[in-house]
């Protein structure tokens, strides 16, 4: 749970929120051995919002509409060798989830530097002349749903296999609802003084009702296409990330990138008139600083940071007169998202404790058409000015 003070612009508060970063949550996992190389397993583990940090806006205090509660974030059996690997069916998390976040520093776990979207993005968009638009948030600059592209950290009923480790690297494989796949391959280790992590994956999704993932299937008009059936989709990403940290000096940097690729974009009947989106999506973004334990409580950890998203690639339409295309609803053509941070973490070791408190400074921008009967006609495109937004986070966050 943290403090978040934010600034729009025009309006400014501060509130109590669940930090969606790394959002409370239990689990229970029982497992048994079946001989000296397999064992068998179950792990359920549950979610908990009391209010969402990355969904509330000017108008609701606490993101009460969505995500807030109790929800069920895995439900899974496995099956693991120590030769052979694991299998795991059920509800889990993909191959690529966290690729793009690799993070070796306690930063990790209230302030991912590649989703920045969980840190107070679910502000509505805000003009420089003050007027706000009732339904389209920062967040949704970023894609459609603010996951950044190459990362696959939605959950779905599936089967995954990952390999055991081998020379530090291991390799993962995943297969689930509605014909969306992804593979990972990832290292971690030790050599020359450097600790180093990193990770790479591939994931596509070929079935346009599968709403999760952002492809083709959100918004207004989710799955229609000038040709095929609302089923239809081919959506594409690649992302990775790589950490490393030198020993000695605690000197760190954490870099990710991606880039995710809709194929049907283009087909869609609110792209169909003189007017299509930039059909991808590509973020870049870094972490760097110094993590040592100066004092007897914990490590001390100080960073800067850098964020940047350009693309469109999503189905995603906004309010035409907020735009200024002078319609009910406009076509989102393209966006930019730059995020500027820095924050200073404290650890309590004997707490399993941090303390933490980080800044960021939001820069936006968006292009729209005009929508004449459901067509893009191309008539008017603009790009309204946006303010800036100021965010300030202070909580903690306990392990046990």
């Amino acid at each position: 749970e943290a403090l978040l003070f934010w600034d729009d612009g025009f309006e400014s508060n501060v509130g109590v929120y669940t930090n969606d970063n790394s959002r409370s949550r239990f689990r229970f996992v029982g497992k048994a051995k079946i001989n000296a190389d397999w064992e068998a397993g179950y792990k359920i583990e549950i979610g908990v919002r009391s209010a969402n940090s990355k969904r509330f806006t000017q108008d609701d205090d606490n993101g009460s509409g969505t995500d807030i509660g109790l929800d069920l974030r895995d439900s899974h059996w496995f099956l693991k060798s120590k030769t052979l690997g694991q299998v795991a069916v059920g509800l889990q998390s993909t191959a690529t989830d966290a690729v793009t976040e690799i993070n070796q520093t306690q930063a990790a776990d209230f302030s991912k530097y590649s989703d920045v979207e969980d840190t107070g993005l679910g502000l509505n968009l805000r003009r420089s002349d003050g007027v706000t638009s009732g339904r389209y948030q920062y967040r949704r600059l970023i894609g459609v749903n603010g996951d950044q592209a190459g990362e696959g950290e939605k959950r779905f009923n599936g089967i995954k296999y990952t390999t055991p480790e081998l020379a530090g690297f291991s390799a993962s494989a995943f297969w689930g609802e509605d014909d969306f796949w992804d593979v990972a391959l990832r290292y971690k280790g030790e050599f020359g003084g450097f600790k180093l992590a990193g990770g790479i994956g591939y994931g596509q999704v070929l079935d346009g009702k599968q709403t999760q993932t952002g492809c083709n299937a959100s918004g207004a008009n989710a799955g229609t296409t000038a040709t095929g059936t609302a089923h239809d989709a081919d959506c594409n990403q690649f992302g990775g990330s790589v950490s490393v940290v030198h020993v000695d000096t605690g000197l760190f940097v954490n870099f990710g990138a991606g880039v995710k690729k809709d194929d049907l974009i283009s087909d869609l009947t609110l792209y169909s008139g003189a007017v299509t989106p930039d059909d991808e999506d590509t973020f870049w973004a870094i972490q760097a600083g110094i993590e040592k334990k100066w004092n007897e409580f914990g490590k001390t950890t100080i960073y800067g940071e850098y964020y940047d998203h350009n693309g469109g690639s999503n189905n995603r339409t906004i309010e035409g007169g907020f735009a200024g295309v002078g319609s009910a609803t406009g076509a989102v053509l393209s966006s930019n998202v730059q995020v500027y941070g820095a924050g200073i973490a404290q650890g309590f070791d004997n707490a399993a404790l941090t303390l933490y408190l980080s800044y960021r400074h939001v820069e936006a921008d968006v292009t729209a058409s005009s929508i004449a009967g459901g067509v893009a006609d191309g008539a008017v495109i603009a790009s309204p000015e946006l303010e800036d937004v100021d965010l300030v986070f202070a909580g903690a966050i306990i392990k046990f």
